[in-house]
């Protein structure tokens, strides 16, 4: 019996990773996007605490738990560009591994450029 609920996790968490998909867009604070309707002026920051990305013009929102993952993804992006000397200005490019669930985006990974 042990055995068979060991399979059956294991398929269950198998089939949720295969229905995840890849967004890769433009980063956005979902508060500004939602007051304005717009994404012009709405770049995400490392003050954002809400984001979305837009992906070729359909705008998705992150989960709680995306947020709080983009967040640290900008701050580590910001410590690294203030090392560097050469400070990341404008739109943040981000890469998102996750399922779409309305209009949700349930985020696994994200990496911003």
């Amino acid at each position: 019996m042990g055995r068979f609920l060991a399979i059956l996790g294991l398929l269950t968490v198998s089939s949720a990773l295969a229905l995840a998909d890849d967004y890769t867009g433009k980063l956005l604070d979902s508060a500004c996007y939602q007051q304005q309707k717009s994404t012009r002026g709405c770049d995400a920051t490392t003050a954002t605490t809400t984001f979305a990305i837009d992906v070729s013009g359909k705008v998705y929102d992150l989960d709680s738990p995306g947020n709080s993952k983009a967040a640290q993804a900008l701050k580590t992006r910001s410590e690294r560009s203030a090392e560097s000397k050469n400070p990341s200005k404008g739109p943040v490019t981000a890469k998102v591994a996750g399922t779409l669930s309305g209009n949700t985006l349930q985020v696994d990974t994200i990496e911003v450029q």
